[in-house]
């Protein structure tokens, strides 16, 4: 994948889910969020199922493939969206979205102690101005300085660092199965479905509700998660991954905030104060440097 093509995946994922942290609040509220994330990658799984048999794609995979697809469900699409809705429940949508500027710093960590990769010093030195921008947002929130539209938000920003370790060892299986060939749509599709299947199991054994709120707000953004937001943004991000490399994916997460701040300012009233411009420009800056740099080895 050439520079250009890779920032211009980089862009278009990066203004999807700019996008989709604030679309997930109006997710919150009558519909219990499990069911919600079922709708979600349910609908995305049909999606990309139909997809890949409309242009002829494989879908089937070996055993080793629908392995790590099953790991990768279980941790990027049930365990991580599961907390990242409960986060949202806590602290602003942009909060969030800035936390998960740290999952470049925790895709390098990861996968240099498991799978011994090398990176750049560019690619680290990228990373950790993210991890510092998160740190700096984080103490701006708990100060009471930063974007807030929820209460307990010690407790949404460790919700959203479970998240993104949840999202860093869902990587890893991904990882794993493109390394066994699994072509990426299909396993992706799989992986939506096996996550869609553990979400529903556990939903079905603590008794929520299945329902759907039938008004414009919620179904629109429904359309606008599964499509957009899981569909095509998650198959930009996985084919860039094979790509490029999981940092470097992964550091969508970086430029996704400074959309997801003008999102939270105008629908929920969020506030930014200096700590959340300073953590802004550090993730931004190291966005620069991680695109830069060298593909991990």
């Amino acid at each position: 994948m050439s520079r250009p093509v890779t920032v211009l995946a980089i862009l278009v994922c990066a203004l999807i889910w700019g996008t989709t942290w604030f679309a997930i609040t109006l997710q919150l509220g009558v519909v219990d969020p499990i069911v919600s994330i079922v709708w979600r990658f349910g609908l995305a799984a049909v999606v990309l199922f139909g997809f890949c048999a409309l242009t002829r794609r494989p879908l089937r995979l070996s055993r080793v493939q629908h392995l790590a697809a099953v790991g990768q469900g279980a941790f990027v699409f049930a365990v991580s969206y599961g907390f990242v809705y409960a986060a949202e429940e806590r602290v602003a949508s942009a909060v969030v979205a800035v936390i998960f500027a740290a999952l470049a710093f925790v895709n390098l960590v990861m996968f240099r102690l498991v799978e011994r990769q090398k990176a750049s010093a560019g690619a680290w030195q990228g990373a950790v101005l993210g991890i510092c921008g998160v740190a700096v947002l984080s103490f701006g929130q708990l100060a009471g300085t930063g974007a807030s539209a929820g209460s307990a938000p010690g407790l949404g920003i460790v919700l959203a660092l479970v998240a993104v370790l949840a999202s860093a060892l869902g990587n890893w299986f991904a990882w794993r199965g493109q390394q066994a060939g699994a072509p990426v749509m299909a396993a992706t599709a799989w992986a939506m479905a096996y996550g869609t299947a553990m979400l529903a199991a556990y939903g079905l054994a603590t008794g929520v509700e299945w329902r759907v709120e039938a008004t414009p707000a919620y179904v629109l953004s429904l359309l606008h998660l599964s499509l957009f937001g899981s569909v095509i943004a998650f198959g930009l991000y996985f084919t860039l991954a094979k790509q490029r490399g999981f940092a470097l994916a992964s550091y969508i997460s970086a430029l996704t905030p400074p959309i997801a701040v003008i999102m939270s300012v105008l629908f929920e009233g969020a506030e930014v104060g200096v700590t959340m411009l300073g953590g802004l420009a550090l993730v931004l800056v190291g966005q620069v440097l991680l695109i830069r740099a060298p593909k991990a080895a």
